[in-house]
């Protein structure tokens, strides 16, 4: 029996898939990563019996990066990540060891399905899977064909079986447009950044913002807002005058005339306008006209369309909408939400969509109705032969989905009724009448057949007043004339729904990553999202565009990038080189970095306008070991301290507070030491500004505190303050926090462990001796009399925190509140009092022994 190895993109995707081939009857087992499941079933595959293994990655199982020395920005200059650093696939997560999981499970498989979502990046990730896959599965005999691609548009059961009936092949060409499109935003992206923030942190302290990034769809879409923001600030209003005129068809109601020359622009002939007019008593009928007119229906949903509406209308940023969408679409309840399709193939099932939809309360009536009176086809759109549009493939309740999921599917699924529906129809009366020699209309609208407008009803026409019924001819008195005065007003911000326009009319970005850029820019601190969801630029995205369009246009233009993009979509379709590509675009990158570079003084004189040197900015804090004078600590980010005298600037730990550590020195520079704390219920240490930045020991990295320093007597290292090895982290080191007290605690070095200890005591010293039972450093503890918890009202003790048992009910484990995402562990959970040992997490068998660190020590300075 032959054994089949499928895997889809998620792990959900993979659960709904192996349910559907199954029929329900599968068993399934969690993966050794912990993150993906596998659900196995027999069943039959190409004609023969054979045992199926469905499984899935976590989206991306590689990411493309620089080899080793070029990560560092310090070492490399930016012009040599074009051509000369080699890049290499790493593994996307590494926690996740998805390389590791797919080959234990395609080992001695004979085939291999690939259910990756079918888009470009979905054929990318077919191949970085087949990569890892291939060399462990059997070998296959002679010419037979082992790697199959599932094609499918929505997880229902129909598309599913119809999938897997209809196998083709994974598309070399798409997965190469990919890795064409990651190489080149990862060579071009790095090197302006990199050169850019250097430059610019170097000089400047008010940016308020870690990177000053720059990448090419990312640049155009801030340009977008920019050039909307300078037409704005550009805007002279100009004042003009209209001329409105009523009159009184019957005595108790007026009708408002619209002037047929609209407006003017000069004062004297508005007036003189106004004066011919008011000699005429009557308004004279000059012609009545009836035409039946249409609103047709909209074409189908694709993503731009889907994420247009979720932000104009819904509320929702690109970003979240997406994720939203692709939620519903693992759950089966919408089709594929990634597309530039509005157009139905001929053999699309609507009847079976809509069917449905019969039963929810807010359409059921306008579905039963286009069911018995029969559909309409819907408009004939655009076929870009992806995936059919977004579609509901199922029914759903508001308590199913709820929130912002519900207000999406509703709007999908309204979407999807109107354009089978009717178009509208209504029938328009245009009255004009003359004042004078002057010319005036009026137009009044009747709705004949409300048709989409019923489901989408933001859509139908508004309710007028009824035009009264006239002949050519007929005279009316004149109620008023009177001329209003008012001015043009100028354009607002761009709107998220404007800009995704723009993108998509300019080619920047594709369906699936616009979001992205729009998300990158607001993170970035470039834009800020106003009421109404305006983008509008800050001070740090507008010198950034003008400094662009002052030494080279091209780099925030869509142009270039709109053309790179139409490369890349030759590549995917087999028809352009993906090497000669690659090689000539970042050919025009290279000179156009170069040619940056040299001219970056332009842009240095808008910032020097906007923003305030590093010497003017921050409040003195600590004094520099060099000069010692005093250097300023700069808050915004990323924060720093900088010596004006030397020009030196220390980069410091970012997301917690940085103040002066009691004007204590660092022995090896004389360096004031500063204390970094994430909050009273988080980590604090010390460290000193010089060694933080120039690591002074072979095995301590830039970015280390005093707490992981191994200068054998600094009463702050962690030689003198290290207590014994991490309970929950391989590589920490549990480190007394001497400010800490009255309520001690010491913290891991590496990751957010926290323990809590010997609250109230009056002081708490880490002792040269160690324990003769786990080898972690011994405790002395002195407590005030009168609130001493030791046995014997003794105010002293020295033990183990980990095997004394005096201490054990002395000792509270937690987990550090971090302000960072990436710290965000259990807050305080308690986890027991018992002793060391007891408390390793899942009772951990023969727990390691704490370091000895004054062994490893003795052994490095030796």
């Amino acid at each position: 029996m032959k054994t089949v190895l499928m895997v889809a993109e998620k792990p959900s995707l993979a659960q709904s898939i192996a349910k559907i081939l199954s029929r329900g009857n599968m068993s399934s087992r969690k993966g050794l990563n912990g993150a993906c499941s596998v659900h196995e079933y027999t069943g039959s595959f190409i004609g023969q019996s054979a045992h199926f293994k469905m499984t899935s990655v976590c989206g991306h199982v590689m990411t493309l990066d620089f080899i080793g020395k070029y990560n560092s920005w310090d070492k490399v200059d930016p012009a040599e990540l074009f051509s000369k650093a080699p890049t290499e696939k790493k593994e996307a997560n590494p926690k996740l060891t998805m390389v590791k999981f797919l080959q234990v499970e395609g080992r001695g498989c004979d085939c291999i399905v690939l259910w990756l979502d079918c888009d470009k990046e979905g054929e990318n990730i077919c191949f970085e899977v087949l990569d890892a896959v291939l060399p462990v599965m059997n070998k296959p005999r002679g010419t037979e064909r082992t790697i199959y691609r599932a094609k499918f548009s929505s997880i229902t059961d129909t598309d599913i079986c119809n999938a897997m009936n209809h196998l083709g092949e994974p598309n070399r060409n798409e997965a190469l447009s990919v890795d064409a499109r990651q190489e080149l935003d990862l060579r071009i992206g790095c090197a302006f950044t990199r050169f850019q923030t250097k430059y610019f942190q170097g000089k400047y302290g008010n940016l308020d913002s870690s990177l000053i990034s720059f990448g090419p769809c990312q640049t155009p879409t801030l340009g977008f807002c920019v050039e909307r923001h300078d037409k704005i600030q550009s805007f002279k209003p100009e004042t003009y005058w209209v001329l409105q005129a009523k009159v009184n068809p019957e005595k108790e109601s007026s009708l408002t005339l619209d002037w047929d020359r609209v407006r003017v622009f000069d004062r004297e002939i508005a007036q003189m306008f106004l004066n011919i007019t008011k000699m005429a008593k009557e308004a004279k009928v000059e012609s009545v006209s009836k035409k039946e007119k249409v609103k047709q229906r909209p074409l189908a949903l694709n993503t731009v369309e889907m994420l247009r509406v979720a932000s104009s209308a819904l509320g929702m940023g690109p970003q979240h909408a997406m994720q939203i969408a692709e939620r519903l679409y693992t759950q089966g309840y919408i089709s594929y939400p990634r597309t530039e399709t509005t157009h139905y193939p001929e053999n699309f099932d609507l009847k079976g969509c809509l069917r449905q939809q019969a039963n929810n309360p807010y359409w059921a009536e306008t579905v039963k109705a286009l069911l018995s009176e029969g559909i309409n086809r819907p408009r004939k759109g655009h076929d870009a032969g992806d995936h059919p549009p977004i579609t509901p493939m199922k029914a759903a309740t508001e308590a199913e989905l709820g929130g912002d999921g519900w207000r999406l599917y509703e709007y999908i699924t309204r979407h999807f009724i109107a354009t089978v529906s009717a178009d509208c129809k209504y029938l328009q009366t245009t009255i004009a009448f003359s004042i004078g020699p002057e010319r005036f209309s009026c137009i009044g609208k009747v709705v004949t057949s409300p048709g989409f407008t019923e489901i989408m009803p933001w859509h139908s026409i508004p309710l007028e007043e009824s035009l009264p019924h006239c002949e050519k001819g007929d005279l009316f008195p004149i109620g008023e004339i009177k001329l209003l005065e008012k001015q043009t007003s100028p354009p607002d911000y761009l709107t998220e729904a404007e800009l995704i326009t723009l993108m998509e009319k300019h080619g920047i970005g594709t369906d699936a990553s616009i979001p992205v850029h729009i998300n990158n820019i607001c993170q970035r601190n470039y834009v800020t999202v106003e009421s109404g969801r305006r983008l509008k630029p800050t001070n740090l995205g507008i010198v950034l565009v003008h400094g662009y369009y002052k030494i080279d246009a091209e780099l925030v233009l869509p142009t270039i990038r709109s053309a790179v993009e139409k490369q890349l979509n030759l590549i995917a379709l087999g028809k352009a080189n993906y090497h000669q590509v690659l090689e000539h675009t970042l050919d025009i990158f290279k000179r156009k970095f170069h040619y940056f570079v040299d001219s970056i003084a332009g842009m240095d004189e808008l910032m020097e306008v906007s923003f305030s040197p590093l010497a003017a900015t921050g409040k003195p804090l600590s004094r520099c070991g060099k000069c010692h004078r005093f250097m300023k600590y700069i808050q915004a980010k990323p924060s720093r301290l900088h010596c004006s005298h030397c020009d030196d600037t220390y980069s410091l730990p970012q997301n917690g507070t940085i103040k002066l550590y009691k004007e204590l020195r660092c022995p090896l520079d004389d360096f004031e030491l500063v204390l970094w704390s994430s909050g009273s219920r988080g980590k604090s240490y010390p460290l000193c500004p010089y060694c933080y930045n120039h690591p002074p020991f072979r095995d301590m990295k830039k970015g280390m505190g005093c707490n992981e320093c191994t200068h054998p007597t600094c009463q702050h290292s962690l030689s003198m303050l290290g207590i014994g090895q991490c309970v929950e982290c391989e590589n920490g080191v549990l480190v007394l926090d001497s400010t800490s007290g009255p309520k001690w605690k010491m913290a891991c070095n590496k990751c957010n462990v926290i323990v809590h200890f010997f609250e109230n005591a009056h002081k708490v010293r880490v002792s040269a001796e160690t324990c003769d039972l786990c080898d972690a450093a011994l405790v002395d503890v002195d407590f005030n009399k009168a609130k001493s918890p030791l046995p014997g009202d003794e105010t002293q003790h020295s033990g183990c925190v980990f095997c004394d048992p005096v201490f054990q009910d002395l000792v509270e484990l937690k987990h550090a509140a971090m302000r960072h995402p990436m710290h965000r562990g259990g807050q305080g959970k308690r986890q027991g009092r018992g002793r060391g040992k007891g408390r390793r997490p899942g009772g951990r068998p023969n727990p390691k022994k704490p370091k000895d660190k004054m062994a490893a020590l003795a052994a490095y300075f030796v």
